[in-house]
């Protein structure tokens, strides 16, 4: 059996194996602490890019800060923190309090260790991510982690952490590092995401004049500049603010990147009644439907194109046109007869139009184009967000996103299927839209929510009202959201005139994980420092105040295995047993396991086996273990916590 490594991703050992691919004689060994491990040989990777390498203070085009360096630093380490899940807060999927066979993830946690834990297992999995990060406006945090949660004692030695958990302060110009605070926190996490995007995927990004710019170089840093996909303005004020002292600040931006922008490509938006009424009519009443009119002609001359200069017979008139000698017909003469055939010409109401016109039907129509200007007619406003929560009875929230909003990105960038990722979830807009969108269209979006348990002011209505911290009314308005999108919920939302198919189960609940410290205890002990009376501790590894569950979720990390997975409890001679993935993962985390559950395991032949280091009820079972499996299951993975 195999000891699981129990903690995320090593960048910098990620970054070394992607060199060794490409250079692998640069690929050389190291001894760090008694242990030999693998480094890069930079003077074999110079001499290999030896006509592209920048040294030294050679003048380049780049975008840096002060602690640039830690900031990707900060990005790469790896942690031993893990998920638990809450399950008296979770919601089923069809809405049961307390139920957890949702796909739906909120995590509560400081972003970035939760994006780490959260890499590997979403490596190139997820198809959309939205953020709406704090903007820097200097009245709040950078990170609002003014919060309490043990993540262990790697918080307090990094210095970034107090002995409370509490990360930073409140960022004012006149600390003096207004910009480079912001800049510190939001690269890391960038970095991080742009890795579990899918290749196809993209990324939103919600800003506002103060970091526009910066978050334009920053992502241009990570994503590429060539993966710049547009700026979107959204015209997010109803009514101007007269009270301004300079211009009154009607507008916010979205800034839009394509992990890879040769293969992502937007969907179509669908069009609007409006449109509809506009643009399509049906003055001949073909049963085809509604249609408008092209030009049948194109801008080429009788010399260029001289096999598309042909006459045409007006049906009506009996008259033979021709195209204008400078502008032929855009249709070959075959072509032609085909479209007169199938009545696609149009000579006017009357029949005498001078030339005919093409019609397209509304049943062809692929969409509209997105435009980057968006009006608040069309998406909501500021105030319209903040009534929004209001008729779900959580009027507690500051500068939410309206849900229309949110669900024009979905359209634009996910899929029926696709995973959606908000890391910075505030009001849980984002998850409120994705079951929404998943009602009208028959959806099966699954949703992953991060948000810092932010704690709200004593003061605050919020406060009063029962909700501690900002994830409480986050969770409290899926609950309250997805009752209403249920049919039986009443009161359906609806973002468009299509009206909600119902007939595909709707997942209208989630999974809450919580970030805390590893389900392992410390044992890194030399023997001059560990006492008699504390063998006996050191034979169990797991933490006492650990739940089977909680060790499940770890080792579902570890193994990169989907916290969405059907999870299914087996007893199994009388021990405790879980079926995650229908079978693809079996774990047993109970003491004194005999041969009879090991061997029942092994004939479910899974991927996965995972037991506690301490499961074996004698020594024994532990000697014929490996013997089961090969038996039984020999291709089953082994692994021990």
């Amino acid at each position: 059996m195999e000891n699981l490594k129990m903690h995320s991703l090593d960048g910098v050992q990620r970054n070394i194996e992607l060199i060794g691919k490409l250079f692998p004689n640069a690929i050389t060994e190291v001894k760090r602490n008694g242990k030999v491990e693998h480094a890069i040989d930079f003077d074999v990777l110079r001499q290999e890019l030896s006509d592209s390498i920048v040294e030294g203070r050679e003048e380049r085009y780049q975008f840096t800060w002060p602690d640039k360096k830690k900031a990707m630093l900060a990005a790469n380490a790896p942690i031993t923190a893990t998920l638990r899940p809450v399950v008296a807060d979770s919601v089923g999927k069809d809405g049961t309090p307390g139920g957890f066979d949702s796909e739906n993830l909120y995590i509560e946690g400081d972003n970035l260790e939760v994006l780490k834990l959260l890499q590997e297992t979403y490596l190139g999995k997820v198809k959309m991510i939205y953020i709406d990060p704090p903007y820097n406006t200097g009245n709040d945090f950078v990170y609002n982690d003014d919060f309490s949660v043990e993540c262990g004692e790697w918080r307090v030695k990094s210095g970034d952490y107090d002995e409370s958990g509490n990360r930073m302060v409140t960022n004012t110009e006149s600390n003096g590092r207004f910009h480079t605070d912001w800049l510190n926190m939001i690269y890391p996490r960038l970095k991080i995401a742009k890795d579990m995007l899918a290749d196809d995927g993209s990324i939103f990004v919600s800003i506002d004049d103060n970091e526009l710019n910066n978050v334009l170089n920053i992502c241009n840093t990570i994503f590429g500049e060539s993966n710049f996909v547009g700026c979107i303005t959204w015209f997010k004020k109803a009514s101007p603010s007269n009270d301004a002292q300079f211009f009154s600040n009607d507008c916010e931006y979205i800034l839009v990147y394509a992990k890879d922008k040769n293969i992502w490509r937007p969907n179509r938006l669908p069009l609007s009644k409006e449109q509809v009424s506009k643009y399509y009519s049906n003055p001949d009443n073909d049963p085809r439907g509604p249609w408008n009119s092209a030009t049948y002609t194109c801008n080429k001359s009788r010399s260029e194109r001289p096999k598309l200069y042909y006459p045409i017979t007006n049906p009506f008139t009996g008259e033979q046109v021709y195209p204008k000698e400078t502008a032929v017909w855009a249709y070959s003469e075959q072509q032609c007869q085909e479209h007169i055939k199938n009545n696609m010409l149009f000579w006017g109401v009357d029949g005498h139009a001078k030339f005919p016109r093409f019609k397209k039907f509304i049943t062809d129509n692929k969409g509209v184009v997105t435009r980057t200007l968006w009006h608040y007619d069309d998406v909501n406003h500021t105030q319209g967000a903040t009534l929004e929560l209001a008729k779900l009875g959580l009027p507690y929230f500051p500068t939410p996103k309206p849900t229309r909003l949110i669900a024009k990105m979905l359209r634009i960038a996910s899929d029926k299927d696709s995973v959606i990722l908000d890391f910075f979830s505030g009001s849980a807009t984002t998850a409120h839209a994705v079951m929404q969108l998943n009602a009208e269209d028959g959806g099966h979006r699954k949703i992953i929510m991060v948000q810092l348990p932010e704690k709200t002011d004593e003061k605050s209505e919020a406060y009063k009202a029962g909700y501690k911290n900002i994830c409480e009314i986050g969770k409290e308005r899926i609950r309250r959201a997805g009752k209403q999108i249920l049919p039986a919920g009443g009161g359906q939302l609806s973002f468009s005139e299509t009206q909600p198919d119902q007939s595909t189960p709707i997942d209208i609940g989630f999974r809450c994980l919580r970030l805390d410290s590893s389900n392992m205890e410390n044992v890194y002990y030399t023997p001059e420092e560990t006492r008699q009376q504390d063998l006996f501790s050191l034979v169990d590894n797991v933490k006492p105040d650990r739940t089977p569950e909680d060790l499940l979720f770890q080792v579902m990390l570890d193994l990169g295995v989907l916290l969405s997975s059907p999870i299914e409890v087996k007893e199994i001679a009388g021990k405790k047993v879980f079926n995650v993935a229908d079978g693809f993962l079996l774990a047993c985390f109970d003491h004194d396991v005999t041969e009879e559950t090991v061997k029942a395991i092994a004939q479910m032949k899974p991927y996965y086996a995972v037991f506690r280091d301490s499961s074996m009820a004698n020594d024994s079972v532990a000697t014929n273990f490996d013997q089961i499996f090969e038996t039984y299951s020999p291709e089953t993975v082994r692994k021990v916590l």
